[in-house]
């Protein structure tokens, strides 16, 4: 098989939660820990990061890499979803993993794959280990896909774990309680490893410290350590919680790694150069201001619609797409009445179709027109708005790969 081919297997032929939803996640550890038996434990070739958590764990991930690479290490960086190509997930120093790469580990072990039914994050967590263990990289950020204790990725024993922030999100897998939710999370810290949290959320602080002492962990509140202010060149006010996070991380990997407050500098001012990093608060265009971002949950969205909000413009003009299982109930009452809505659906199994939303929407005074395609409604927007107005794009990570 081709690279297209193999990519299409892996996505036609196993569950993926992206696309199929709660269906798609299965809840253990067994077939990850068989695959990376069967891979001869590529896991303990290399040193690591795990970064949890609701919100900002892929800005953070990507601000990790981004310093360590400016340090002079060669550096895996694992994230998900990936909005174009598949191999965004599996990166070392910004270089997306060769589609050679991906053809040949499918068919080296596709009938260990089938045979042991591994699901899409599996076998692609699987992979991305594999890939850093060959490339013999000298450290490698793996942000988890969804919760943490039952991830795929935690099979992993790093130098130091990161949970971002606890909200609500996936409630139908991780919990219906802020508590519970971060029981999940806090599933990633081992025996006498760090963790740092970025930011102290008193409702959920006891989980983490109980879980953090029962296991010896040392744990450090990011937010309360009064680290010195740097700038970032992921725009967004929200970044400023998200690298109190990175560094409570370099606090305590520094010392080791040989890391300085120069390289954590440059390393935050070039995350986008150095890594690659798409779709928080991305600027696509001026004369109007077009906008794209991936937030998709209720903590995401209110600090994403506040940072909208604060940004100069004449008219709002908002293109909205979701998934079928997203509580349109919590988040649609975060959203502007004032801005005009270009309805639209991704493409792909999970979207809500673009009518149903747009029906939902009014019901919440949010007014607009629903368009057959994600480009078909950003043209549309394009073609309504004035040169001083600002366009949104978003309210799921597969609109904005649509239009990025």
């Amino acid at each position: 098989m081709n690279y297209q081919e193999t990519t299409e297997w892996m996505f036609a032929r196993l569950p993926m939660y992206q696309q199929k939803g709660a269906s798609a996640y299965s809840g253990k550890l067994a077939p990850v820990r068989a695959l990376v038996v069967h891979l001869g434990h590529p896991e303990q070739r290399f040193k690591s990061i795990h970064v949890a958590g609701t919100n900002g764990k892929g800005s953070s991930s990507h601000m990790l890499s981004a310093v360590l690479q400016q340090a002079g290490l060669k550096v895996g960086l694992y994230t998900s979803p990936h909005l174009k190509d598949f191999r965004e997930r599996i990166k070392i120093n910004g270089a997306l993993a060769p589609e050679s790469f991906v053809v040949d580990f499918i068919a080296q072990h596709k009938e260990f794959i089938e045979s042991h039914q591994l699901s899409f994050f599996e076998l692609t967590v699987g992979m991305a280990l594999d890939y850093f263990a060959q490339q013999q990289v000298d450290m490698a950020v793996i942000e988890v896909g969804l919760g943490g204790r039952l991830d795929a990725t935690n099979i992993i024993t790093p130098e130091v774990c990161l949970i971002t922030n606890i909200g609500w999100d996936h409630m139908d897998l991780l919990g219906h309680t802020l508590p519970e939710i971060a029981d999940e999370k806090a599933g990633i810290i081992k025996p006498g490893v760090p963790v740092v949290i970025s930011q102290t959320q008193q409702e959920v602080q006891e989980v983490l410290v109980s879980r953090a002492n029962h296991l010896r962990a040392p744990i450090i509140f990011a937010d309360q350590q009064g680290y010195p202010e740097y700038a970032c060149d992921l725009k967004g006010s929200y970044q400023k919680k998200n690298i109190q996070g990175v560094l409570g991380v370099f606090d305590q990997i520094s010392q080791d790694w040989g890391i300085t407050q120069e390289h954590i500098r440059l390393g935050l001012s070039q995350v986008q150069t150095l890594t690659g990093f798409q779709g928080r608060w991305q600027i696509l265009s001026t004369h109007p201001t077009c906008i794209a971002d991936t937030a998709h949950n209720v903590d995401g969205l209110t600090l994403t619609m506040q940072q909208l909000q604060s940004t100069p413009h004449r008219q709002l003009h908002l293109v909205l797409g979701f998934v079928k299982d997203k509580d349109l109930s919590a988040v649609l009452p975060l959203l502007p009445k004032t801005a005009h809505y270009y309805f639209c659906a991704p493409q792909m199994m999970r979207a809500l179709p673009a009518t149903s939303l747009q029906e939902i929407a009014g019901q919440y005074g949010l007014q607009g027109i629903s368009y057959n395609s994600v480009n078909q409604a950003f043209e549309a927007a394009k073609a309504q708005a004035q040169p001083e107005d600002l366009i949104y794009i978003g309210g799921s990570t597969f609109v904005v790969a649509e239009v990025v």
